[in-house]
């Protein structure tokens, strides 16, 4: 039964709030949307462009730069068996589009979560405003970025973005504060500044803590294609909805199966960029 005794209209504020974003900000969102397509479809070109075999050396040497022989020959694998599934383009058009997000969603995040380690009023802002972003369902946030930004990979950008931005902030916030008060005090009674000390101490010895929440990040931008492929950004997202919405099993299980190689090599790389980080912060 409706509650019509006691009714607090938030969805018609938000409606409201929303409509007058989209009547006075609308010059500003067209600029997002100019420069996240023109970044996605740099970025895109320059892996659907060359023939697949160069991106794959390309991929496999950067695995075996970081980890090892063994990821090299995996990641080949796994590329090779996406290619053979025929969902090379689709994968790289993905790929474009978690990396987008990833780098902005770091630029943002990073900074972030230094300045709540600074501040315990700053920290008390973007605490909870990271358990909002982090605990609305990721649904909820098309309805809004169709609205400013209609249909396309751009929308699937921004969402992802917004999903993606807690672990970044929280990991960084953690690692900086985690550093041992005895070490930032030797460095005060060298006389170094604070930004100098955050740039030569904090930072370094909170890398790999830092890394850790890139590696979220990275993981969580991953997990949003399929909805990203809902608004029309295509890639695997729009073959897993494709397949979601024809009942076409070997479409989902080749789409779904490319998305985990994704998976896998984007966590082995990011991880072991993560230990190289805390080896040299040794």
């Amino acid at each position: 039964m409706a509650n019509d005794l006691f009714r607090i209209p938030v969805g018609k504020w938000a409606e409201s709030a929303l409509d007058w974003v989209i009547d006075n900000l609308g010059v500003f969102f067209d600029g997002v949307k100019a420069f996240f397509g023109q970044f996605y479809e740099g970025l895109d070109w320059v892996l659907t462009t060359p023939p697949f075999w160069a991106i794959i050396i390309v991929l496999a040497g950067l695995a075996f730069w970081l980890k090892g022989w063994k990821l090299a020959l995996g990641s080949i694998v796994g590329f090779l068996l996406i290619y053979g599934m025929n969902q090379w383009e689709n994968a790289m058009h993905s790929l474009a589009l978690v990396l987008v997000a990833s780098v902005v969603a770091v630029i943002i995040s990073v900074p972030l979560g230094i300045a709540a380690a600074k501040s315990s009023a700053v920290s008390s802002v973007v605490k909870p405003v990271m358990d909002f972003l982090q605990t609305m369902p990721a649904f909820v946030y098309l309805i809004p970025v169709l609205l400013l930004l209609g249909i396309g990979p751009v929308p699937g950008i921004v969402a992802t973005i917004i999903f993606a931005l807690a672990p970044g902030a929280r990991f960084t916030e953690l690692g900086i504060r985690s550093v041992d008060s005895e070490v930032v005090e030797a460095g005060q009674a060298f006389g170094a500044s604070p930004l100098r000390i955050l740039r030569q101490i904090q930072i370094p010895l909170a890398m790999p803590t830092i890394m850790a929440g890139i590696n979220q990040i990275i993981m969580l931008s991953l997990s949003m294609v399929v909805i990203a492929g809902m608004v029309g950004a295509g890639g695997l997202g729009g073959a897993v909805y494709e397949a979601l919405t024809g009942l076409n099993t070997p479409l989902g299980v080749e789409s779904g199966l490319a998305v985990v190689i994704l998976a896998i090599f984007l966590d082995r790389v990011t991880a072991s960029l993560s230990r190289s980080k805390k080896h040299a912060a040794a």
